[in-house]
């Protein structure tokens, strides 16, 4: 048996709690630390963002209606074409969905045609009925996630305002995606087809709910937590001012919650920001994000070295981790992958601070955006009906961190609120989203 003595177990905490103190005081001066985020306040504040976008009045957070509903249940055997285009992967497969789940098959995987080198709208669009003309025999309609920047409109089309994410497709900007492939796959004599267009957001909502009984919850939330954050929500149309509805059909509200700019930020944030490839843009997106807090990180290492809070030698390990991303100061938490600040135990153990100190703020802001969407839809007061996060990505599902204080905290300021939460994450929800948005609209 090992035996630690009262002298050493004393000298231990007394150390830990001066690198407590150490680490506290550097994120207060700099605006960093996560309580700084209150999300009882910040929801209140959320909330009203969010009801001017449903009005159609100016706010932060556009509120984009999707023309999608989740209140139909499934209906079984009936074979769906389904596309995921998103960041630099395209996917697309047919599924279907039976009594013991979705079944995904034909699936291929290949790189979008517009990274590393340009290609034309029509080149793309080509490249897509390429993909899916020979799953047409057996797929009436089409459920397309298209992971960019695009309005959607009434006929659950899509219009193309942006694509990004290294991927360049000229002449894209205005052109209705569904339409368009509808015509190529006619000029091929494929006709009749309908297309659903979706974004991935909302078809984590839409997947995650495909295998569960509606009827046990008061509300769906979709929440993507990843290299991107957004949520969506299903709402009654009548909360919808912009649509001039009075009906209580429900429809997927996609917020754009990485937009919002109505949380504190402190100084490494403003310091990311000046020097992203959007300034002023996605404030949200960029507190909570997996690639962003990676940034922040190692800023904030630099900044602690050059102030003698850590060793040059952690300074200049942190400086050469040019591309840095939440799993290494997952890591870091956990006090893992030291080497790459030089190896030594203090400079980890206040890199591991700084790191949960991010984590946990993360959480705090979708702790807030989802406080508000619980007071905006009346969902989940009673714990025989709670209101279902239906949540995927690289950070919900991969840190050892991040959850367990989403979780926690919405226990906490939801049983203040009188709202019952149920978090549930998922893994590979876009097909079955896409597939369940063609089959149920």
């Amino acid at each position: 048996m090992n035996f630690i003595s009262p002298v050493h177990f004393l000298y231990e905490r007394k150390r830990t709690m001066v690198d407590y103190d150490r680490v506290q005081d550097f994120l207060e001066a700099h605006g960093m630390e996560p309580e700084r985020v209150d999300p009882k306040r910040e929801a209140a504040l959320m909330l009203e963002d969010m009801r001017r976008g449903l009005a159609g009045e100016k706010s932060d957070m556009p509120m984009i209606p999707t023309y999608l509903s989740n209140d139909a249940q499934l209906p079984l055997g009936r074979s769906v074409a389904v596309i995921d285009a998103g960041g630099t992967n395209f996917r697309s497969a047919l599924v279907r969905f039976e009594e013991d789940g979705c079944h995904v098959s034909e699936l291929s995987k290949c790189r979008m045609p517009g990274v590393g080198e340009p290609c034309t709208w029509e080149e793309f669009i080509s490249f897509v009925a390429d993909r899916i003309e020979p799953l047409m025999d057996r797929a009436e309609s089409i459920g397309f996630c298209f992971s960019y920047s695009a309005d959607i409109t009434p006929d659950m089309d899509g219009r193309v305002i942006r694509i990004d994410k290294e991927v360049v497709v000229t002449g894209s900007e205005g052109k209705l995606i569904g339409a368009s492939l509808r015509a190529e796959l006619e000029r091929r004599g494929i006709t009749g087809k309908r297309v659903v267009i979706l974004n991935d957001t909302v078809a984590v909502l839409l997947g995650g709910a495909a295998g569960l009984d509606k009827r046990a919850y008061s509300g769906f939330i979709g929440q993507v937590s990843g290299t991107g954050t957004n949520t969506c929500v299903s709402l009654p149309e009548r909360l919808i001012g912009k649509l001039g509805s009075s009906e209580e059909r429900g429809m997927i509200i996609n917020m754009e919650a990485g937009l919002y700019t109505g949380i504190p930020r402190g100084s490494f944030d403003l310091m990311l920001d000046s020097a992203s490839n959007n300034p002023g843009l996605k404030a949200f997106e960029k507190l909570t994000a997996g690639v962003y807090l990676g940034q922040l990180c190692r800023l904030m290492l630099i900044a602690a070295a050059d102030e003698g809070l850590i060793s040059r030698a952690a300074g200049d390990g942190a400086r050469q981790l040019e591309d840095i991303d939440s799993s290494v100061i997952d890591a870091w938490s956990c006090m893992e992958r030291g080497e790459l600040l030089g190896g030594a135990e203090t400079d980890l153990a206040f890199a591991s601070r700084l790191s949960r100190a991010l984590f946990k703020r993360s959480a705090r802001c979708m702790c807030t955006d989802l406080l508000a969407l619980a007071m905006l839809t009346g969902a989940g007061k009673s714990a025989d009906k709670p209101l279902c996060v239906l949540a995927e990505g690289s950070l919900v599902q991969k840190s050892r961190i991040y959850r367990p204080e989403l979780e926690r905290l919405l226990e906490e300021y939801g049983r203040e609120a009188g709202v019952h939460f149920v978090l549930k994450v998922g893994q590979e929800t876009t097909l079955p989203g896409a597939a369940a948005a063609a089959l149920i609209n």
